[in-house]
Order: structure tokens, then sequence, then C-alpha cells
């Protein structure tokens, strides 16, 4: 019976720890593309509510497989307020390849993962709903190889 009673609370430890570090890096966006493509304007986005000014530091998480056909990621990253009004937006490129064609990042799991910085000083001023939202400009479409990307706040 005590075994017991220890294993359900490792059990449990993990699962307050599991959720807190999600909690904690405060995610905005998570999409997985296991199972299907990222289509051309499948806008992978979500809504949040904001209760009052803020600061936001926005990395996002994204990993790539082997079938990915560039050296880089061009992105264009939108925060929208509650009425569709453009509040940010902003295009990036980041190279996840050297000149020889070699990943910047060690495969694990099957996919290179990489952490870009967004917007390490996003303030919004007002309180509402915003819509953040990533749209991919690369010219393949659907595009392949993109395997997940998380968005969040690293505060």
């Amino acid at each position: 019976m005590r075994k017991l009673s220890i294993c359900v609370l490792i059990v449990c430890l993990f699962g307050i720890f599991g959720c807190s570090h999600k909690e904690n890096n405060k995610y905005i966006i998570e999409r997985s593309f296991y199972q299907t493509v990222w289509e051309r304007f499948d806008y992978v986005k979500n809504t949040i509510n904001v209760e009052a000014e803020t600061t936001f530091n926005l990395s996002m998480d994204i990993s790539f497989t082997d079938d990915y056909p560039y050296n880089d990621f061009s992105m264009v990253f939108s925060v929208f307020d509650s009425n569709s009004n453009p509040y940010r937006c902003k295009a990036y490129t980041f190279n996840l390849k050297d000149e020889n064609g070699q990943w910047k990042s060690e495969k694990k799991d099957g996919c290179y993962t990489f952490s870009l910085p967004i917007n390490q000083a996003l303030q919004i001023t007002d309180a509402g709903s915003y819509c953040f939202q990533i749209e991919y400009r690369m010219p393949i479409t659907p595009i392949v190889g993109v395997k997940q990307l998380i968005l969040y706040n690293n505060k």
C-alpha cells in the first residue's frame, strides 16, 4: 500500500511540474503539423485577453525535418486588436542552415528545433482581445518539413 501511495505522489508531482512549466512559459500559440502540412493561407493564430498594460518577451520554438527544402524560414508575425486592426506586424527571416546546407541545430527525435526571438518588448497598452498570428512566406505550398511551432512569452 505504501508503494502505491509513493507512486501516486510521484505521478501527481510530475503532473504539477509539467503543467507549471507550460504555465510559466505562457504559451500563446502551439501548433503541430505531424498529421498534416502547413497550407499557404493557413494562418497559425490564437486570440488572448490582455487584462492590463503589459509587455511581452516573445520567442518561437519551431521544428523541421530533413524534408524541409530551404536553408531559411521566412514568416510574418502579426498582432491584431479586437477590431481586427493591425496592432503590430513584422516580417522575419531566420537562417536554419550554414553555407554548406548543414542544419545549425542538432537533430533530436527526427527533428531540428530552433528557438527564435520574435519580439522582446512587445508592449500592449490597452486591455482587450488580441489575435497573435504567424504566416509563413515560403514559395512552395503546402510547405513540407515543418512539424511543430510554439509561440510563447518568456516572462
